[in-house]
């Protein structure tokens, strides 16, 4: 027995190549509404669980996450902005929020609601072989 890490040309024949087995996306439910943590979601429900941390956790504020997780939507929110400024700033905000993680296909088909001092944005994200629509009030 050789004590070589190189793996001898005839003996490359007995290598079995195999596709990793996708593990499932489990992570714990968070109920934002009523700040509850309980249970696993998995599939569409640990997408939009993440969707929605992502869009709502500012970008840069907490160390515990990289410079990648979070958005600048605070950065906007607040401030005296005009609408065609929202309309162009914020789907580009969100969609840098999200598209990093490997889940994502695309964001798209942004629609803005301005009602007082609250913002509605309705969109969709293209998961795998699913559209999910969201809608979230910032």
């Amino acid at each position: 027995m050789a004590l070589s890490p190189l793996v001898p040309e005839e003996d490359s024949a007995d290598i079995i190549v195999t596709d990793p087995i996708e593990q499932p996306l489990k992570t714990y439910a968070l109920n934002i509404d009523v700040g509850e943590l309980g249970g696993h979601v998995d599939g569409q429900d640990a997408v939009k669980q993440f969707i929605y941390k992502a869009i709502k956790t500012a970008r840069f504020r907490f160390a515990i996450y990289d410079d990648d997780y979070g958005s600048e939507l605070d950065d906007l929110i607040g401030q005296d902005v005009t609408t065609d400024l929202l309309e162009t700033e914020v789907p580009r905000v969100i969609e840098e929020a999200l598209i990093y993680d490997d889940r994502i296909d695309s964001v798209y088909g942004f629609e803005l609601t301005r009602e007082g001092d609250r913002l509605y944005v309705s969109f969709y994200v293209d998961v795998a072989d699913e559209t999910i629509p969201m809608e979230v009030t910032i």
